[in-house]
């Protein structure tokens, strides 16, 4: 890995790249190593109780690392672990030495646009999706190949204008964080930084605290929109204002107690979604060259924005049954 910042004690996040294509994948390799360390580093102090001290390794081994205060206690600990340690000249003590940081939990992320995560990349993201492993995805939805020239991707929407679909996106978009749903046991949101900070932040702290894959689509507004850049927050109000976006977030734990694990978070639209895209180039250009086919994809994109408005809210309704509950 990259180093990529530190704190005072040199510890901090690391970057590594790959093909973004396979962003989903490498870190799910990075999970799978972190995991396996780990568990190494768990069989080697629990060989050395005699050494460390039966109650530390107990109190290591079983420590609660979710808050990141019981991750600074965890680091305390294998401090004390590796004081201990370095006063012994064996194979088995300098192995455990070597393995002892994979005793703090490690979060792991994986990060990149709509064409890896909708497109190119489905697969392997599917794939991490559905292991049931600690690992976090967020996808900067762009609603367009971003990086390589202003392509379409399955994450842009019907109408507009891109590359490979000059005369306007003829489908709807695809909708990723309801087919992550259909696990049922991976945590979703659908944020968007600028519409509701709040909801977004929550949205991050679920995520990580989640010990199960988690997923992020964060809208992100892009040049290749046609839009100022400089007003894109109060754009995006306007997205979520006009239903165009929806945000919500979806959590498995709270289907445990018969709760609904899906929260709609946006309130009903207020105006109509051709508000919100006729302020982007992309497509209001297509209204200028060709207006009767605007005409008909932009009546197209307001049915595909309130049929997943209803949608959502039906989901949101929906109540779920205690576990036991027909016994009692």
């Amino acid at each position: 890995t990259t180093p990529w910042t530190t704190n005072a004690a040199g510890k901090g996040p690391t970057w590594s790249n790959s093909l973004f294509e396979d962003a989903a994948e490498f870190a799910f390799g990075m999970r799978l190593a972190a995991d396996q360390k780990a568990e190494a580093a768990r069989t080697a102090i629990k060989a050395l109780g005699g050494i460390i001290g039966d109650d530390l390794v107990t109190a290591t081994v079983e420590a609660d690392q979710d808050t990141e205060q019981g991750i600074e206690a965890q680091r305390a600990r294998v401090a004390a672990i590796r004081e201990r340690l370095t006063r012994v000249d064996s194979p088995d003590a300098r192995w455990a030495l070597g393995l002892l940081d994979a005793l703090v939990r490690k979060s792991v992320w994986a990060m990149g646009g709509d064409g890896w995560a909708y497109d190119i990349g489905f697969g392997g993201l599917d794939h991490v999706l559905a292991s049931g492993r600690d690992i976090n995805l967020l996808v900067l939805d762009t609603e367009v190949y971003s990086n390589t020239g202003g392509q379409a991707s399955k994450a842009t929407q019907r109408g507009a204008v891109a590359r490979f679909a000059s005369g306007g996106k003829p489908t709807a978009k695809k909708d990723l964080g309801l087919i992550a749903m259909s696990y049922g046991a991976v945590y979703v949101a659908s944020v968007a930084m600028g519409a509701n900070m709040t909801q977004t932040v929550k949205a991050f702290v679920e995520a990580e605290s989640y010990r199960g894959p988690s997923l992020i689509i964060a809208y992100s507004p892009c040049i290749a929109h046609g839009i100022d850049m400089a007003n894109q927050m109060d754009h995006q109000k306007d997205a979520a204002a006009s239903g165009y976006l929806q945000l919500y977030r979806y959590d498995p734990r709270l289907a445990a107690d018969g709760g609904n694990p899906f929260q709609l978070d946006s309130r009903p639209p207020t105006i109509p979604v051709r508000e919100f895209t006729m302020k982007e180039a992309r497509f209001a250009m297509l209204a200028r060259s060709n207006p009767e086919r605007a005409e008909a994809l932009a009546t197209a994109v307001q049915q595909d924005a309130s049929e997943r408005r209803r949608l959502y809210e039906a989901l949101a309704a929906v109540r779920r049954d205690v576990p036991g509950e027909d016994e009692k």
